[in-house]
């Protein structure tokens, strides 16, 4: 079979096609992060991201492959999660944008495009690590253009990209030595390369082995997202803008339509308000108290289509067994600042809230926040200016990408552990303006040390451990330095390594999987061998470590 000219529909298959067999595989590539704790979930985020874009190309499918495109690009801005889920998202924008004017490309074109997704992606890596899925995308894209020259079948130029991918990631353990060690290729890597595979398929007419999940839609995740953070944060009386509404506009030339006005005039009926479109529809989801007034507005650019709106309090209090009420109308006036962190465990949220925090995301180690969810976050604050604390550094690429498509003036506070994230909060000032803040949260995290206990999720070495499933190892500052069977003994040699005579105060966060009885025996040997350190204790909650620790 030889494809000469790739147009939109043929393209808006293989991108849904690498979105299902990237679905299909999403434990795989999980399984290949380096370290062995059970948050490694690359291809679970790289999964989320990529099912958002093919949610927004299914929405989009047409012959003009520059707009459908754009749908990718837009569905893949806003599903983004975690580095790697934002590296994706940021190689289609490059891609998108290089074809966005053009109904159909050649295999040269094709090539110039996955090379202009290279160039966009390593802009956005404030520090490009070679060996990952940045390489990886790097060297299939200059293989392709190499290819286009002599080459105008867009089959065998996918052909030799694929083949040059696989060549790619079978070469990042020789980049970096940590995948060499553990005996592991790039997890994000793998994921363009199983993206590539279903591109590959349906250009040849073949059939991919079908996987165990189907593609989850975006309105799946957003239904999840809303059920999980509504029942568990808040009390229905404090459900602001009770009806979560979505529709869609054909536009029909009724009225001249820019996204930038019709977001703006729509912001004044509620918040979590979300507005993309092409030429021919515009997408909405807002949480508003006039949903009637919403549509008729929408109806003023075109036909209304796929329209849902569902009544939030009575579904929270479906699901507490409160009553709905109807809350009395709150003020909408703009607070000075608002503050975004997240947090993984409701212990940990409300010591977030306790010092300062208005709008706590729950994630973080095994769900990432979507630049979505962040970008929501901000708007939720009700502030002019907004600070987040992404605490995770896999958090901390989408918090950017947020902050620059958020309306209101952001400014990221890089926090890659809990603990920094609640020294650097602490250190803000509400009088001081963003520059200023920004040093003295900045340099406040550097006055924290960070140890945290989790267990291994399979056998590996790794910095000259031999580490077995099932061990606890204690990390400091990133790094896994012990590993013991028991849960105490690991947790007490961590304490060991990271308290020296200088620690003042050691705040423990206790997670869900550590007992009372361990906690009392930590504390036990503290009183013995630190005397001098002053100790907090709160229970945390959070999942899959035991505890967290923050010297000062």
């Amino acid at each position: 079979m030889s494809i000469k000219v790739l147009e939109g529909k043929r393209f808006a298959e293989m991108v849904i096609q690498g979105a299902n067999h990237l679905s299909a595989n999403a434990k795989m590539v999980d399984a290949l992060n380096v370290f062995p704790v059970p948050d490694g979930d690359t291809g679970t985020n790289m999964n989320l991201s990529m099912t958002s874009g093919a949610k927004e190309v299914k929405n989009n499918v047409q012959e003009h492959i520059g707009k459908v495109g754009s749908s990718l690009s837009r569905g893949l801005l806003m599903g983004a999660r975690g580095n790697s889920g934002v590296i994706l998202s940021q190689l289609f924008r490059g891609f998108s944008k290089a074809i966005e004017q053009k109904k159909s490309i050649t295999a040269k074109e094709f090539a110039q495009a996955l090379d202009a997704g290279v160039t966009t992606a390593y802009k956005a890596v404030m520090k490009p690590v070679e060996g990952t899925i940045l390489t990886v995308a790097k060297d299939a894209a200059k293989k392709g253009v190499q290819v286009a020259k002599n080459q105008d079948d867009i089959v065998i130029l996918m052909e030799e990209v694929l083949k040059e991918a696989r060549a790619s990631l079978n070469r990042t353990p020789d980049l970096l030595p940590v995948l060499k060690e553990v005996g592991v290729v790039d997890s994000g890597g793998q994921g363009l390369v199983i993206v590539y595979e279903g591109f590959l398929a349906v250009l040849k007419g073949e059939a991919l082995p079908e996987g165990p999940s189907a593609i989850e839609t975006m309105d799946d995740m957003v239904n999840a997202e809303h059920h999980k953070s509504v029942q568990g944060h808040i009390n229905t009386e404090d459900i602001e803008f009770g009806y979560c509404t979505e529709f869609m506009v054909k536009l029909e030339g009724k009225r001249p339509f820019s996204e930038d006005d019709f977001r703006q005039d729509l912001s004044e009926y509620g918040d979590s308000l979300l507005v993309i479109s092409d030429d021919q529809v515009a997408k909405i989801h807002v949480h508003t108290e006039r949903p009637g007034e919403v549509l008729t507005y929408g109806q003023s650019y075109g036909s209304l289509i796929s329209m849902k709106i569902e009544n939030m309090r009575q579904q929270h209090s479906d699901i507490v067994g409160e009553p709905a009420q109807t809350p009395a109308p709150v003020s909408k006036e703009k607070k000075e600042y608002g503050i975004v962190t997240v947090s993984m465990g409701a212990g940990i949220g409300n010591l977030f809230k306790s010092i300062g925090a208005s709008v706590v995301i729950e994630g973080g180690q095994t769900m990432n926040p979507s630049t979505e969810d962040i970008v929501k976050a901000v708007k939720d604050t009700n502030a002019k200016k907004v600070i987040i604390l992404p605490n995770n550094k896999n958090i901390i690429m989408a918090a950017e990408q947020a902050a620059e498509l958020a309306e209101e003036e952001v400014l990221v506070i890089p926090s890659k552990t809990v603990p920094q994230g609640m020294t650097a909060l602490l250190a803000f000032n509400p009088s001081a303006d963003l520059v200023n803040n920004q040093d003295v949260m900045t340099d406040a995290m550097q006055h924290v040390k960070t140890g945290q206990l989790t267990y291994a999720v399979r056998d590996t070495s790794i910095d000259g451990l031999e580490i077995e499933k099932g061990d606890f190892m204690g990390i400091a500052e990133g790094k896994i330095i012990l590993k013991d069977k028991d849960k105490v003994r690991a947790a007490t040699a961590l304490l060991e390594n990271i308290l020296d005579e200088d620690s003042e105060i050691l705040t423990i966060l206790k997670g869900e999987d550590a007992t009372q009885e361990d906690l009392d025996s930590l504390v036990e040997f503290l009183e013995k061998q630190f005397e001098d350190v002053e100790v907090e204790l709160h229970d945390g909650g959070q999942p899959l470590y035991p505890f967290i620790f923050a010297i000062e």
